[in-house]
């Protein structure tokens, strides 16, 4: 199975924000294992961030945030891209909807996403869609997605499993099944 791990708007304006979410900050520490741990061993980091337009119907809904171009559209810090790494932009919740991001995998041999980021019960859940219905198996780690409430985590963790059928873990569950797969080789997974 060849994974990529997706990084779901960890983005200035859902971390600290004009709309974040308190719980947000809480994932940092093991997104940033996660996708340490993924660089070393030759898993693709990918990022699918909102970049929002003016004309965008989903500001109706949330007001203008993370818009193309602003600071509140740029991944946090601690998890800024790395040389090597994907970035997408969307537009919608889902990060497979016009972005590119289908190809792009298929083209990396990718047949498993490893979905993190925010939120659980809607950007998360409808990017978990988009890949069960372009036939992607997904994995979600608990402990690498949030929502705004512990309800909408637990509810959307729920959907995803239920609907999905997605494989739940943790970031390190993760990163112990990529070492394996390598042999057992122990990288030197820390923090950034």
């Amino acid at each position: 199975m060849s994974d990529a791990i997706i990084v779901i708007d960890m983005l200035n304006d859902f971390v600290t924000g004009k709309i974040a979410a308190d719980r947000a900050e809480r994932i940092v520490p093991a997104l940033d294992r996660l996708r340490t741990a993924a660089r070393e061993y030759g898993v693709p980091v990918v990022y699918a961030n909102d970049a929002h337009r003016e004309a965008d119907f989903e500001l109706d809904v949330w007001g203008e945030h993370a818009m193309r171009g602003t600071e509140g559209a740029e991944v946090v810090p601690e998890l800024a891209p790395a040389p090597g790494d994907h970035v997408f932009e969307k537009r919608t919740y889902d990060a497979f909807y016009e972005t590119g991001l289908d190809d792009h995998l298929r083209s990396l041999g990718v047949d498993r996403v490893v979905l993190t980021g925010l939120h659980t019960n809607m950007c998360v859940r409808h990017a978990s869609a988009g890949a069960f219905f372009r036939g992607y198996d997904v994995a979600v780690p608990e402990d690498a997605v949030e929502a705004f409430t512990e309800a909408a985590h637990e509810s959307g963790i729920e959907y995803l499993d239920e609907v999905y059928g997605a494989t739940l873990t943790t970031a390190d569950d993760l990163v112990d099944e990529w070492r394996s797969a390598a042999g057992g080789e122990t990288a030197e997974v820390t923090s950034e």
